[in-house]
């Protein structure tokens, strides 16, 4: 029987050679620009929080970004637009949850 797939996708602050990303910021700039894609859509405010589809957050010492798959479903541009943004900065991602490091 076929594991179902994960509901979130995590994309981590480190490239494929172990390096640390920069700005150390990115996390949260990221997820700031995806605030506007949330349940129900953009609402007035809703720009002062982050998307409960694309949360930063930190595992251990690593910054990461906590992309949920109802993002997809919602607006598959705007998902794309995370993975690209992982694959154009060489960094790693998991579809489980990776251990601190």
């Amino acid at each position: 029987m076929a594991t179902p797939p994960s509901q979130e996708l995590y994309i981590l602050g480190i490239n494929h050679q172990g390096k640390t990303f920069r700005p150390s910021d990115w996390a949260e700039r990221l997820a700031g620009v995806m605030s506007q894609f949330r349940p129900g859509g953009p609402q007035p405010g809703s720009h002062l929080g982050y998307s409960p589809w694309c949360v930063p957050t930190s595992i251990g010492a690593t910054k990461c970004v906590i992309i949920h798959r109802d993002l997809r479903d919602h607006d598959v541009m705007a998902w794309d637009f995370c993975v690209n943004f992982a694959k154009d900065n060489d960094l790693q991602v998991s579809e489980t949850r990776p251990e601190p490091l």
